[in-house]
């Protein structure tokens, strides 16, 4: 399918179209609460609503800043897809098979980018036009607050999606001419763990639970309650739509609970503080010392824990396959673009059985040939004499192969496809290594991930602090 504006436009594009309209329908009983778009401007400088958009432009340098550690630095941490298919084995399988159908998974390929964005966007601006700024900083934290606190397990705990791993689950969402190109270019498929398209709405629904609880307003009297159950549906419909399109173990849901947990909770504890800031100046950004230290501890003592264990441990042992198919079944591996100048060297090790044909080509030769989860290898085959730089080999058992790949311009996307050889059974099994120019980032990497040890090192500190005051309580109560 082409479109001009391709998939992140075309999801913005609904997205910003439908805001007004969907807030009208959520306020339908109270329209006296509505900004009007002409008071918009005003609403930002009387509201300080300046620092959410600064928030959101950091938050795209910053993910891009990580995206940019996540491939280089694989070859020092390898990958555990392993544990997580031998606790959980092919389950996911089982739930596409059941339920494939080509109406479902073109909806469910559009729910699963579409909504996503959506709740970032959509959430703190919702708040923002119905006169909630309590409620719309702490939408816009939570997007920000949940990256942070993912951030080590994407770098350090590398999980390739089920379609990469489980022989023949198709990749619905991922092999389809419209999102192929997108997805090569934003979506690194080794950040399995954790599901953020889960554990992100989950934590708005936990911040709202909070926020009333303090209130003292029962949830089910909530002025937002609609847009509550809003996100609460689209979460059961993602735990069924991340494992059917082939994206998500299920193991990947406890981690992004866990996460939205945590978040949730330094979120609804430091947004009034945040919020003070204008008045009471950065000291009340500044955590107590007890605090403080709590953090700072417990976040030198994590890092330090993922420098000894994930640098060049049992994630990268050679002999564990990063990607697994079965008959049939076309993987895609993407060469990133880190230099215009400096090649990538890329290694893919046969450690299965079942020979593999490997092949290295242009991605524009291979879009038209993806859909629904299929890629027509024989098409993308005949179309590699248009590749000048087209590279091909085939992998017998415990062969390797070693070579480099050119990106000399930006528009230079390399794919690297593979499937099984000449065989009708048997089960493919590779492991692809690829060495950047900058692939000594560890240090930056792990500079990265402090923020998210703090945030965690403070909620448990309060916690504790909270555990305490219980504890302090109960011999008054009792003498009383």
């Amino acid at each position: 399918m082409w479109w001009p504006i391709g998939p992140y436009g075309t999801m913005m594009a609904v997205i910003l179209l439908s805001t007004i309209p969907l807030r009208n329908f959520l306020t339908r009983d109270e329209p006296e609460k509505r900004l009007a778009l002409s008071e918009l401007p005003d609403e930002i400088r009387t509201k300080g609503y300046r620092w959410i958009i600064a928030l959101y432009v950091v938050m795209y340098l910053y993910k891009f800043f990580i995206d940019h550690h996540n491939e280089p630095i694989k070859a020092r941490v390898g990958g555990y897809t392993h544990w997580i298919h031998g606790f959980e084995g092919d389950f996911t399988l089982w739930a596409q098979e059941a339920f494939r159908n080509d109406l479902l998974t073109d909806i469910l390929s559009f729910h699963y980018l579409f909504v996503y964005l959506f709740i970032i966007w959509f959430s703190p601006m919702y708040f923002i036009l119905v006169r909630d700024h309590v409620m719309a900083d702490k939408a816009a934290l939570n997007y920000l607050v949940i990256y942070l606190l993912a951030v080590p397990l994407y770098l350090f705990f590398n999980v390739e999606v089920t379609s990469s791993y489980i022989p023949g689950m198709d990749a619905l969402f991922y092999h389809d001419s419209w999102y192929l190109g997108f997805i090569t270019d934003n979506d690194p498929t080794d950040n399995g763990i954790p599901s953020l398209h889960f554990g992100l709405p989950i934590g708005l629904l936990i911040i709202h639970r909070l926020h009333c609880r303090e209130q003292g307003i029962d949830i089910r009297e909530w002025r937002h309650r609609e847009f509550d159950l809003f996100v609460l549906a689209n979460c059961v419909i993602y735990i069924f739509s991340i494992q059917y399109l082939g994206v998500h173990w299920i193991l990947d849901i406890i981690p992004g609970v866990i996460l939205a947990v945590v978040c949730a909770l330094f979120v609804h504890k430091w947004q009034p503080r945040i919020r003070a800031r204008p008045e009471n100046g950065w000291k009340s950004l500044i955590p107590e010392k007890r605090s403080l230290t709590t953090a700072v501890v417990f976040a030198l003592l994590c890092t330090s824990a993922l420098a000894m264990v994930a640098v060049d441990g049992s994630g990268t042992d050679e002999d564990i396959p990063t990607m697994r198919m079965g008959p049939g079944d076309v993987n895609i591996d993407t060469v990133e673009i880190h230099s215009l100048w400096d090649p990538v060297g890329v290694e893919v090790r046969n450690v299965g059985e079942a020979p593999v044909h490997v092949i290295i080509l242009e991605r524009s030769l291979v879009v038209p040939h993806t859909d629904n989860g299929e890629v027509d290898w024989d098409s993308v085959v005949a179309g590699s004499a248009l590749d000048p730089d087209f590279q091909g080999v085939v992998l017998g058992a415990g062969e390797s192969w070693e070579t480099e790949v050119m990106t000399p311009s930006i528009f230079d996307t390399k794919l690297i496809l593979c499937r099984v050889a000449g065989i009708e059974d048997g089960v493919g099994e590779l492991r692809i290594t690829m060495h950047y120019v900058d692939d000594e980032l560890l240090w930056s990497a792990l500079l990265s991930s402090l923020p998210a040890f703090l945030v965690t090192g403070l909620v448990i500190d309060d916690r504790l602090r909270r555990s305490e005051e219980v504890v302090g309580e109960q011999p008054a109560d009792v003498q009383a």
